[in-house]
């Protein structure tokens, strides 16, 4: 057997005899980047939801920042933050530096352009589309963020998936932030690159497989979810026209 398959055949072992180790790992990168992604998602869909409604001066400015901010490198992100929270700096005496809390802060500043971008399109297609019909009510930029929003939850649900996938793929901020402590802010994707670079390829390709599980489980159940929601959406269709006729 060549390395690949001696490798994957381990990782596998490693896997379903429920290691330790790795599981420990696993559940502190879930710990990390869910609680990154719903802090992120809840600033990152609130403002794209208000720059989807609003129309300001400096507008296109916002967004191309906004969209500039999509593609900041992690390293940057954890670079910046290191130095903010480091001993030294402006936000030393938090006392963040290297723990959970640091961890959390650095996806969330990745994440959060990311939920903005993707959730304005979604807001202002829906404002478009239905806008006119809420201001003729009377509803101002407020209302009508919370009621297109909520009118494409569904559509939201998407993005928040895809943050959390990139909030629990990401490897470069913290690294940087949290040091890859082991038993402590030793998370999936960093610990793929120690191990990698020790020549630990099975807990390396094991957890790099339980990585993509979890973001597979994840797409599986939205599709799930969508496909019950249209089901559902018919059925009431079907029964208002059976009543009406």
């Amino acid at each position: 057997m060549n390395t690949f398959t001696d490798s994957a055949l381990t990782a596998f072992q490693l896997i379903t005899s429920f290691d330790a180790g790795l599981w420990a790992i696993a559940g502190r990168s879930l710990g990390v980047s869910a609680t990154a992604c719903l802090i992120a998602c809840i600033l990152g869909i609130a403002l794209g939801a208000f720059l989807g409604v609003s129309r300001f001066s400096g507008r296109g400015l916002v967004l191309t920042l906004l969209n500039t901010f999509l593609a900041l490198p992690s390293v940057v992100v954890g670079l910046v933050i290191y130095l903010l929270l480091s001993r030294t700096g402006p936000l030393g005496f938090l006392g963040w530096l290297f723990q959970f809390k640091a961890m959390v802060l650095a996806q969330v500043v990745l994440v959060v352009p990311v939920a903005a971008a993707l959730s304005r399109q979604v807001v202002e297609d829906a404002e478009a589309a239905h806008g006119e019909q809420w201001r003729s009510l009377g509803a101002g930029n407020a209302i009508r963020c919370i009621l297109l929003a909520w009118n494409e939850r569904f559509a939201l649900l998407t993005v928040v998936v895809a943050c959390f996938g990139r909030a629990i793929s990401e490897v470069g901020a913290v690294m940087i932030v949290g040091g890859n402590i082991e038993g402590f802010t030793r998370v999936m994707t960093t610990a793929i690159a120690l191990e990698t670079s020790k020549g630990d390829l099975p807990l390396a390709l094991a957890l790099g497989i339980v990585l993509l599980a979890i973001v597979g489980v994840l797409n599986v159940l939205l599709a799930l979810f969508r496909q019950w929601q249209d089901r559902h959406q018919q059925t009431g269709q079907n029964s208002l026209r059976g009543w009406v006729a």
